[in-house]
Parts: structure tokens; C-alpha cells; sequence
């Protein structure tokens, strides 16, 4: 059986910094599995933080974690190899995961503002709304949706002909589709469909949740205004970050003839470090519930 391997063309410089690149992102990957899995563990053993919006704060870092897992070791591997190459397969399978878990990123966010929006709004039914069996619902449709719609292109594009074997980036990504003899237009009008349905709508969504609960908490007292900006500020400056790099991604993508190879490789890595590195900080220290247990936990080490 003949395999396909594709080389990637996007690293800078790997001859002379290959080993500092090695110990950057090694060390980077690191701190997302230990950060990551702190916040994780502490909402998984402590009782009080067994709530919807905590829970969904869980599956978003664990959403990191699978996400940088998907990255990291090949580009490990890849900075100490003498070629940087991977087989076609294993490519269209990281554009599956890749993909998929972005699209997972902005529901869970959606779900977390639908739940924001149910607690600070309609705090008496908040019960019967957020039952566990509506959380297992939007967790496993955060999951399923985006993977199902992903798998589609990813699928018809498993026979397509090359005609071109070096990806110009670092990881599989859509910068893919250049390498095909012939795109289709069926294929790109469904990969617009899949970005509005995964991304653009649910940001839409979380828009409207949060100029409502801005517009509700504002005309209350003092006491739901604080509750508001606690535990929706870290929700919007992880959007924030998210869109941009997505951004970055579609901007890489559409322009990858006109971008200079070193704001390429930089706005690549930017791609993959920030996301998952700042959430646990921004949710281990906005979230004041995150943050007592997290304190707690490093001074109990300190008199040990």
C-alpha cells in the first residue's frame, strides 16, 4: 500500500534554533497539561463547584487539552527530525480534530452565556432550566455537531488528487485545500456554511446573552451587577481571544502567498499557545470560587 506524506514548509530557521523551539514549546505544552488539569481536578474533587457553569468551565480547559494534544507532540517531534514530514492520513485527521474542537470552543462558550444568561436573568427557574440532563445535552451537542459537520469535507477529501506536496504552515490545517489539483465549489460553500453555523452564529448568541444580562443587571441592584462581571468578564475575554485567533487562522489561510514565512510562523504559534495557556489563568483567577480553592491549594504546599 502507498502512503502520502506531505512536508511542511512553514518552520523558520529550524536548522539553527531547532533545540530552542524544542524547549519553548515543550515547556509550553507542560504548563497546559499541569495548568489545565489543576483547575479540572479542583472542580471534580470539591462539592461546591458541582454546578453547570463550573462544569462547563471543566469541559472548555479539558476542550484545550485535547486541542493542544492534537499539535504538540508531532511539533515536537518535528523540530528534532531531519524532515518534518507527515502522511496524508494522519494530516486530514489533524484538520478533523483541529477543526472540530475550535468549532467545540465557541458552543461551549455559547452554552456557558445560555447558562450565564438563566442564572443573573431568570434566577428562580434556574433549577428547572439548567437540570443536569439540559448540561449533558449541550455538552454532548458542543461535541457531536462540530465533529459531525467537520467530518463531511474531511471525508470527501480523503481521494481527492494532489498535485502539490509541501504545506506552507507547521500543523495540517484548511491551508490543505492548496494542495489539491482541483477545488471544489460545493466543498468551499459548505466549509462557509460549517464557519457560520460553529462560529459566527454561536458568537452571535453569546452577543445577545450578554447585552442582555448587561441591560437586566444594570436595572438591579448593586449585588447582580457584581455577580455579572465576576463570572461573565472571564467568559468574554475568552471569546475575545478565541475569535482573533481564529481570525488568525482564516487571515493565514486566504493570504499564505502574501505573508512574509516569519509573520506566518509567529502568528501560527500564537494560534496554538495562547488559547490554551490563558484560560486556566483567566478562569483560576477571575472566577472567585476557582480562585479561594486555588489559593487554598498552594498554601497548604507552602507550610508543608
Amino acid at each position: 500500500m502507498n502512503i502520502t506524506y506531505l512536508t511542511f514548509g512553514g518552520h523558520l530557521e529550524l536548522h539553527s534554533y531547532r533545540y530552542v523551539y524544542f524547549v519553548i514549546m515543550s515547556t509550553a505544552y507542560v504548563l497546559i497539561i499541569c495548568s489545565n488539569f489543576t483547575i479540572v481536578s479542583l472542580i471534580v474533587i470539591h462539592k461546591n463547584l458541582h454546578e453547570p457553569m463550573y462544569i462547563l468551565i471543566a469541559a472548555l480547559l479539558m476542550n484545550s487539552v485535547f486541542f493542544s494534544t492534537n499539535i504538540y507532540p508531532k511539533l515536537l517531534s518535528d523540530f528534532l527530525s531531519e524532515k518534518q514530514i507527515i502522511s496524508y492520513s494522519a494530516c486530514l485527521f489533524q484538520v478533523f480534530v483541529f477543526y472540530s474542537l475550535g468549532g467545540s470552543e465557541f458552543l461551549l462558550l455559547a452554552a456557558m452565556s445560555y447558562d450565564r444568561y438563566v442564572s443573573i436573568c431568570k434566577p428562580l427557574q434556574y433549577p428547572t432550566i439548567m437540570k443536569k440532563t439540559r448540561l449533558q445535552f449541550l455538552l454532548v451537542f458542543a461535541w457531536f455537531l462540530p465533529a459531525c459537520q467537520t467530518a463531511v469535507p474531511i471525508a470527501l477529501n480523503t481521494n481527492n488528487k494532489l498535485c502539490r506536496y509541501i504545506l506552507e504552515g507547521i500543523f495540517c490545517n484548511n491551508s490543505a485545500n492548496h494542495l489539491y489539483c482541483e477545488t471544489s465549489r460545493a466543498l468551499s460553500t459548505y466549509g462557509v456554511v460549517v464557519l457560520l453555523n460553529l462560529a459566527l452564529f454561536p458568537v452571535l448568541f453569546i452577543l445577545f446573552t450578554y447585552t442582555k444580562i448587561l441591560i437586566i443587571s444594570y436595572q438591579r441592584c448593586g449585588e447582580i451587577r457584581k455577580k455579572a462581571a465576576q463570572t461573565c468578564l472571564p467568559h468574554l475575554l475568552v471569546l475575545i481571544n478565541y475569535s482573533c485567533l481564529i481570525t488568525y487562522d482564516i487571515i493565514i489561510v486566504r493570504l499564505e502567498s502574501d505573508l512574509p514565512k516569519a509573520a506566518r510562523f509567529i502568528m501560527t504559534l500564537q494560534i496554538i499557545m495562547y488559547n490554551p495557556l490563558f484560560n486556566p489563568i483567566i478562569y483560576g483567577l477571575k472566577m472567585k470560587e476557582i480562585s479561594k480553592h486555588l489559593k487554598r491549594l498552594f498554601c497548604e504546599h507552602k507550610v508543608k
